[in-house]
């Protein structure tokens, strides 16, 4: 038997409902203000699927595009302005930056009240505290809210991350660290990956490295959250495209699994609930 899939467009579909009516009882429309620099196709993409979910929940986004040679101050002023904007009640600086401007000096700019990604250092110290103010970045939060979706249980369990970023592995492993999980953080190249990944509860990968997990990595029964997504698959003849593949061969990794195990696909895993978790963390702090 297959295991079972954790299918994110789901717990979306479920979720907008209730969005929905919470920003339809904020009167007048909030606004969320989405930043670009630069002109990078996956940006598109990203910033096109914000956009789109913004109408459908009833918030108006503005997308502030800003040409790739700006220089970093008035990336500045473009932000305060956006903070000084009462009507503004998110701010969204679309990564990654071009060479030669500094992120952080950029995101923490943003005032953290309006910080709905999470990435301000003022958030990130609340999220490290496990303050329940804390902004927590869309995937993570994403992630954690599809585990409960499917009833996953959490506290006791030993998980491994695979994959440490800021935006990704480093919020997820301090999350599930405040309820109560064992965590293992590991990347791409550590030693004896499999060790690490084979004992666990719970593998959560987001390196962005097609293949990395495979039958070798995994054990039967395991959950497996794939944050992983790159376009290194075949080339879908639809779209002219490669196709989007995660960090697990899923194929061959879901009937190491069996029935009692289950796993994200990509697409329609994780990617939809970070989008989702982008919205309600806006919701939140109005």
């Amino acid at each position: 038997m297959s295991a079972k899939i954790l299918s994110g467009t789901v717990v979306r579909d479920v979720r907008i409902i209730e969005l929905i009516k919470k920003f339809k009882a904020i009167l007048p429309a909030p606004k969320l203000a989405i930043i670009r620099v630069g002109n990078r196709s996956d940006s598109t993409a990203y910033i096109g699927a914000k956009m789109a979910f913004a109408k459908k929940v009833g918030v108006t986004a503005c997308h502030i595009h800003l040409d790739e040679n700006i220089n970093q101050q008035k990336i500045i002023d473009e932000i305060e302005k956006c903070n000084r904007d009462e009507s503004i009640k998110g701010i969204i600086v679309q990564l990654p930056l071009p060479i030669g401007i500094n992120r952080d000096v950029v995101i923490n700019t943003i005032d953290p009240r309006k910080d709905i990604d999470g990435l301000t250092a003022t958030n990130i110290e609340l999220l490290t505290l496990g303050r329940p103010n804390a902004v927590v970045p869309a995937t993570a939060r994403g992630v954690i809210e599809l585990l409960n979706f499917y009833n996953i249980q959490i506290k006791d369990k030993k998980i491994t991350v695979v994959g440490r970023s800021q935006l990704v592995g480093k919020p997820i492993a301090q999350i599930l660290l405040n309820k109560g999980a064992h965590i293992t953080v590991a990347h791409s190249k550590t030693i004896d990956l499999v060790t690490e990944t084979r004992g666990a509860d719970i593998i959560i990968t987001a390196v962005g490295k097609p293949n990395l997990i495979t039958v070798d990595h995994v054990s039967k029964d395991q959950i497996i959250i794939d944050v992983g997504i790159s376009r290194d698959g075949e080339l879908d003849v639809k779209t002219g495209k490669n196709k989007l593949v995660g960090d697990v061969d899923f194929d061959s990794v879901e009937q190491v699994l069996g029935e009692g195990g289950a796993i994200t696909p990509v697409p329609g895993g994780v990617g939809p609930m970070t989008v989702l978790c982008l919205f309600e963390n806006l919701a939140d702090i109005i």
